[in-house]
């Protein structure tokens, strides 16, 4: 069989040279002792081997991936390879001995280059400065790492060189030592692959050094302009510094010569009073103009702190980028946000002193052996899944807990400024995904028709109401009104990708926020969610993708870009960073932080454009003032890590309340076993809840195949049959966003007022 397959093996397909940094081609892969060698497509790029079964599967399915960086590199005979790392190996097979050098070959200068990159990764993360460098600078110093990699190249090219050199040497000296002609034919078979080696590997050396000459005469021109601009700074700051030791003398004479002016001429205090203002002014000036540069959001942003020139100083005094924010550099170092966002008064406290614990999680151990005996038999639908992996909280709550930070709308309410606003606005978006940095567990699955309130209308103004809309797929409304000039909803439908080590979570619907003084609507959504090691190790939670927040009034956005966590990264791990531009696409604030701890906006006070970045796109520099701070997550309680890490909002999510819907999280009986601490009884509780519910649906649909056999579609009352309906929210086109989706049609909570819940289902 593997002979068969052997057969139909060729030279590597597009694979390119091994100087290069991707190389591709088919190998025989051992699988296991009855199907032998089976042929598999190999694809080595960043130092990671990678295999499919076909080239097809490469944009969906790896099948395994070994990092070349600790892996070990063997070749048993003519034609095999055998790769392990820890405990892993891979034994693999080539059509024929030039084609199995040829990827010993690439995957020792993979391996070379890989271990290079984590001792440069290792070097340089305690070498890294807080946000002083200058973005040129870090070009030069980039370019030079690549200059010295190709040099690193070069050398290993060179041992390569060296040991197939020596191998030829070897069979030359047995070509010239045989005498019998049969023999003397296989030595010079075997002297011919020696040589053709030789030149693969020569070639590989010619492409390193074209590519170093390539990259020296590229970035020479580039070191010379870097080099003018540092001389021509180094200038400036000598003529700076003379003129500020002037002034300084002039001021000392003029301090010495005050006493004799103050006794001879009444105008000598002032003189002395201008002198000081100047001084003072000066001053504040340095300070105020102590500035930042941001890279634009093409390329990883960099931060440099930098002195401003006098020209510069007068457009920070002439700048309106921020609208109605008075344009006064001092008004940023107040201690509120925004100069335009003052509040009239004092925040509402709480009235009610709510929960602050809840009892702690039992240490119980999940036998999975029990799980796996209890799903034989069963449709994959009805496996009852333990609440070991929920946490006591539908998901009806962990979608109303994005109001945690709601004093951010109450802020923007307050704005004059639309762009102002716009930077609260985006500062809430993050704020909601502050909370999930250690939730890992699951919340419960709300049942069709459940439903939640969060009713702060006497402590914070607003009132929030959500309901489980449809269950396959399964999908939330949320609407929210508050007494300080707002209003949000959203309609939310989950869908996830299990992709073997990890699940992907994508929340998929528009966010709508209304300001009610100004009309401005802003829409969003959520990015993607990631939860890692599903199968081994302990699970965390990442945050990726981009948000743009649309002001459909002015047309205003900000783009928000979430940077997904890498091990090789120097980033800050859950960075966020983001651009605030106005209608006609100039941008005017800069924001930047990480979604569990903080965002700051910086307003921007001249932008222009910088060097090359490492893809060769044109950066733009942004030249800001020191930055605000925006948000702030709040601590988590004491004793969190018992408590499922729930925020102070969260343990007061599931606290029993009088007079809400029969049809309310907070009377769900399995969940409120499983805060209780009381877990078989939950799991009992939650099989019997499922199963009503699957018996309902299946009512439903015969109810629904019924109406079809009748020929009409018609129930007895006249109506076309509707199967059900949500019962506070209904489906509208929305004018904005042109999609259809389930708003708030009102009576909730004149429901609650009168205590009339005659409407309910019993879905309990």
């Amino acid at each position: 069989m593997s002979d068969q397959g052997k057969g139909s093996a060729s030279t590597p397909t597009g694979a390119l040279a091994p100087g290069s940094d991707t190389y591709k081609g088919w190998l025989f892969k051992w699988t296991n002792y009855l199907k032998g060698y089976q042929r598999r497509w190999f694809v080595l790029s960043n130092g990671l081997l990678s295999y499919y079964r076909t080239q097809a599967e490469m944009a969906h399915t790896c099948r395994g991936t070994i990092n070349l960086a600790t892996a070990h590199i063997d070749t048993e005979d003519a034609c095999n390879i055998v790769l392990s790392s820890g405990g892993r190996t891979y034994h693999l097979k080539a059509s024929t001995e030039v084609e199995r050098q040829r990827w010993v070959t690439a995957l020792e200068l993979a391996k070379a280059k890989a271990i290079r990159m984590m001792n440069d990764q290792s070097d340089d993360s305690g070498d890294e400065e807080p946000t002083t460098q200058s973005d040129r600078s870090e070009g030069i110093q980039g370019t030079l790492k690549t200059l010295i990699s190709k040099l690193d190249d070069l050398g290993t090219c060179n041992d390569l060189i060296a040991k197939h050199g020596a191998a030829l040497q070897r069979s030359l000296s047995e070509l010239e030592a045989l005498r019998v002609p049969v023999e003397g034919g296989e030595k010079v078979k075997g002297v011919n692959e020696r040589a053709t080696l030789f030149r693969i590997t020569s070639n590989a050396m010619i492409n390193a050094c074209r590519d170093f000459l390539d990259l020296a005469e590229t970035h020479s021109r580039r070191w010379q302009r870097a080099l003018q601009y540092e001389r021509e700074q180094r200038i400036h700051l000598e003529e700076t510094i003379e003129q500020l030791a002037k002034q300084h003398n002039s001021l000392e004479r003029a301090w010495r010569e005050a006493p004799t002016l103050s006794a001879n001429t009444p105008s000598a205090p002032t003189t002395e009073k201008v002198g000081s203002e100047r001084l003072q002014k000066g001053e504040a000036s340095d300070e105020d103009e102590d500035t930042e540069y941001f890279d634009a959001m093409e390329e990883s942003p960099a931060f440099i702190t930098v002195t401003a020139t006098e020209n510069t100083q007068h457009r920070h005094s002439q700048s309106n980028l921020s609208g109605a924010s008075g344009g006064q550099t001092n008004d940023w170092n107040q201690e509120n946000v925004y100069p335009s966002c003052n509040d009239s008064g004092k925040e509402l406290q709480p009235l009610r002193r709510r929960r602050s614990h809840i009892p702690d999680k039992p240490n119980y151990s999940l036998n999975l052996w029990s799980i796996m005996k209890n799903c034989i038999g069963k449709e994959l639908s009805k496996i009852p899944m333990p609440v070991n992996f929920n946490e006591p909280l539908s998901m009806l709550q962990r979608l109303t807990e994005d109001l945690e930070y709601h004093e951010l709308l109450d802020k923007a309410a307050r704005c004059e400024s639309s762009l102002e606003q716009l930077c609260l606005v985006a500062a809430f978006s993050v704020s909601s995904y502050s909370t999930t940095v250690h939730r890992t567990a699951k919340p419960f699955n709300p049942l069709l028709g459940e439903t939640y309130e969060l009713d702060r209308l006497e402590d914070f103004g607003y009132r929030s109401l959500c309901e489980q809309v449809s269950h396959h797929p399964p999908a939330a409304s949320h609407h929210v009104i508050s007494q300080r000039g707002w209003t949000l909803w959203q309609e939310i439908t989950i869908a996830s990708k299990f992709r073997g080590k990890y699940l992907s979570i994508m929340p998929l619907g528009a966010i709508h926020l209304q300001f009610h003084s100004s009309g401005n609507h802003y829409v969003w959504r959520k990015v993607t969610s990631t939860v890692h090691n599903i199968i081994v190790g302990k699970l965390w939670i990442d945050q990726s993708g981009d948000i743009e927040i649309v002001n459909h009034r002015t047309k205003e956005t900000c783009q928000l870009k979430f940077s997904p966590y890498s091990y090789f990264s120097r980033e800050v791990p859950r960075k966020v960073t983001g651009v605030v531009s106005d209608g006609g696409g100039q941008a005017h604030y800069i924001l930047s932080g990480t979604w569990d701890d903080k965002i700051e906006s910086s307003k921007i006070v001249q932008s222009s454009k910088g060097g090359s970045g490492s893809e060769g796109k044109q950066k733009t520099v942004y030249q800001t003032l020191s930055p605000k701070l925006l948000w702030k997550k709040y601590p988590l309680p004491d004793n969190a890590e018992n408590m499922y890490f729930f925020s102070s909002l969260a343990l007061t999510l599931n606290e029993p309340e009088d007079g809400v819907g029969l049809t309310d999280s907070r009377l769900r009986p399995d969940q409120r076993l499983m805060e209780a601490g009381r877990w078989d009884e939950a799991n009992s509780e939650k099989q019997r809840l499922e199963e009503k519910q699957r018996a309902v649906r299946r009512r439903r649909e015969a109810e629904a195949t019924d109406a079809l056999d009748d020929e009409c579609d018609y129930d007895d009352s006249g109506r076309e049959y509707e199967g059900f309906q949500p019962q506070w929210f209904h489906k509208r086109t929305n004018a904005i966003t042109g999609e259809t989706n389930f708003v708030y049609k009102g009576g909730y909570w004149e429901a609650k007022d009168s205590q009339d819940w005659n409407m309910c289902t019993e879905i309990f």
